[in-house]
């Protein structure tokens, strides 16, 4: 890699705010910038500014559009630096120093992902022996979610050079990735790390995206609708969740829980999280609960605008004034505050219901009880206070999530975490997301395909897209045959990385913890991450036995397997292989046998599944010690 002097600074520096838009936030100091393609640099301007950018001795001109958006495209330049990029307008000049030329990786998903190097495996060793690389740097986009496509981030990255400081705070997957990778392609590698906990694969993908997929439209009408017009998307939204209550509660209209009907049990006066009330069915409850309160209003109080308080829910609701949808709420951190225009209340006794959605861990109406409260325009403060619950039987599902919740809602965080990136150059990416959409696998195929597709625009078209596979977690299976929701979430994830030449799976089920969604061994995760980049480079490396075929051969089914490391598997600690299931209108365990690079399963079926379970048990490697991933195929004749 070659290395040029810096480019002096522009000396006179806009303020922080006019220096962050000129330049899109991501063009920081310590940045790096994609090798070998043109490079777009770009920002936002006064509208009509001439604005002058320079970068590798080259300087460009361009002209702000009525937004203010102006882009310059620079020539490829290969591997190198530092540089510096500077841009400068009449009335504004920003810069950004030490920028490295290499390759640029966006690592995204969930809590996985977003797992720091301090809470992985190993992580004291880690950052105190050997950390210190100035040729990789992390730049963690803030979190923010939004309704619409923000342009700016809602603080701006910071990119860090790896060192025992900085590389606890990387997110773990990412960095041992790009640690990896670099012992084979030693060239700069940033890292663009944007990730948030708990995210479903809808929120970061465009309404254009979705409706691809097919199913969103009227999700994406909703949110669009509440741009303009909060309280009649929050009365459309009631509707929907009344729809799903209906349809899983047919002939039941009169004991609707939004109308306060039907039978309801004292709540503890403080409320608080559900599963320390000491009731047994609550106490380890993930589900629905409707709260309901009650409170009385004079004429002259009904007739004014109020705001309706309900603290902090976890996780989720969806609220009720007198049988109308109010407001819906993602977020256990979130304060619920609720605007009630003219016309909401009236007088005499009003009902109010709130249906809180949990799906993990704690759940319940919790915080300050003083926040629970109705507060009037006049600045009449009236504290709701006599809660009553009823449980929601989870038969027949969960209720859908409203189109601007944060984390399972369409778009929202494509709109405040990856739309203000704008046309940043990158040559990959690294995807570890699917927890949140186990029990959606039949949409998740085409969901990934749409996701992968979308990253690469603006992009280069080949760029390689590596999707994690999710770890073991949960239930063993006690007998063939059972549902397996995180299985059948991993099976789509292999279906839509085989159906993209540029994508690679990372297998992982061997390599989790039953027990904790959250596995610690991340370091063996970016190593195989590191093999999928390369076989998809095109070097010569394997990265785990893929199925390809399974066959009938007489009164037995074979199952074919490519990149098998070493060119054989291995059944290991046995003489025979398990894991596998054949199935027709049941599914048996079955017995098989390793034959170089197939296992021959004695009986017959219509399909056959491997490591079918949230967490299976197998025992089928390569000679290279990588685990077969888990599949579900139909036998063919």
């Amino acid at each position: 890699m070659r290395r040029l002097a810096p480019i002096l600074l522009a000396a006179a520096l806009a303020s922080p705010a006019s220096a962050q838009s000129l330049l899109n936030g991501l063009f920081a100091d310590h940045a790096v910038v994609q090798r070998d393609r043109p490079l777009p640099v770009f920002g936002t301007a006064k509208p009509g500014e001439t604005v002058t950018a320079s970068f590798a001795g080259q300087t460009l001109t361009a002209k702000a559009g009525p937004d203010g958006a102006w882009r310059v495209d620079f020539p490829a330049t290969p591997a190198g630096g530092p540089y510096a990029i500077t841009a400068a307008t009449a009335s504004a000049k920003a810069s950004a120093s030490d920028v490295l030329v290499g390759d640029v990786w966006l690592c995204s998903g969930q809590s996985n992902m977003e797992m720091q190097v301090s809470a992985s495996g190993d992580a004291w060793n880690q950052i105190n022996n050997g950390a210190a690389n100035d040729t990789i740097r992390m730049a963690t986009i803030e979190k923010a979610d939004a309704r619409s496509p923000a342009k700016d981030f809602k603080k701006p990255p910071a990119w860090k050079p790896t060192n025992k400081d900085t590389v606890g705070a990387f997110s773990a997957s990412c960095f041992y990735f790009a640690r990896e990778l670099q012992k084979t392609r030693q060239v700069p590698l940033g890292l663009i790390h944007a990730s948030w906990g708990g995210s479903g694969i809808e929120a970061w993908m465009t309404p254009t995206a979705l409706r691809k997929v097919g199913g969103y439209d009227d999700a994406i009408a909703v949110l669009n609708l509440s741009i303009t017009d909060q309280a009649a998307a929050s009365r459309r939204w009631g509707e929907v969740i009344k729809a799903w209550w209906s349809a899983k509660t047919p002939g039941q209209a009169a004991l609707a829980p939004w109308t306060g009907a039907g039978t309801w049990t004292a709540a503890p006066r403080d409320l608080g999280i559900w599963e320390r009330w000491g009731v047994p069915a609550l106490a380890e409850f993930n589900g629905v609960v409707w709260f309901k309160t009650e409170v009385e209003l004079t004429a002259a109080q009904a007739a004014q605008a109020a705001t309706l308080g309900l603290g902090q829910i976890d996780e989720m609701d969806t609220t009720y004034l007198n049988g109308v949808g109010v407001g819906a709420t993602s977020g256990s951190w979130l304060e619920r505050n609720y605007a009630l225009p003219i016309g909401s209340l009236k007088a005499g006794k009003n009902t109010i219901v709130a249906s809180a959605y949990d799906t993990y861990a704690n759940g319940g109406m919790y915080g300050d009880p003083a926040k629970r409260a109705l507060t009037l325009a006049d600045g009449t403060q009236l504290p709701l206070t006599s809660w009553s619950y009823r449980i929601e039987p989870r038969a027949g599902g969960d209720p859908p999530r409203a189109p601007w919740d944060t984390l399972s809602g369409v778009s929202t965080l494509y709109n405040g975490m990856l739309a203000p990136m704008g046309p940043y150059a990158y040559g990959g990416l690294a995807w570890y997301q699917g927890e949140t959409n186990v029990g959606r696998d039949k949409a998740y195929v085409n969901l990934l395909g749409a996701f992968m597709a979308e990253r690469r625009l603006g992009q280069a078209p080949d760029m390689p897209a590596l999707v994690v596979q999710l770890a073991d977690y949960g239930g063993y299976a006690t007998a063939p045959g059972l549902p397996a929701g995180t299985a059948a979430l991993r099976d789509a994830q292999r279906r839509a990385v085989a159906a993209d030449p540029r994508a690679g799976l990372v297998v992982t089920h061997d390599i989790g913890d039953p027990y904790d969604i959250h596995p610690a061994n991340k370091q063996e995760v970016g190593r195989r991450l590191a093999l999928a980049a390369r076989r998809l480079y095109g070097e010569p490396v394997t990265t785990g036995p893929e199925v390809v075929s399974a066959k009938r051969s007489g009164d037995t089914v074979v199952v074919s397997f490519a990149q098998v490391g070493g060119g054989r598997l291995v059944a290991r600690g046995s003489d025979r292989v398990i894991g596998f299931e054949l199935c027709d209108t049941t599914c048996r365990w079955v017995d098989g046998r390793v034959d170089g690079t197939s296992v021959v399963l004695n009986g017959s079926g219509s399909k056959v599944r491997f490591a079918w379970a949230d967490s299976p048990s197998f025992n089928l490697f390569d000679a290279e010690g990588l685990p077969a991933g888990p599949f579900e195929v139909e036998v063919k004749l």
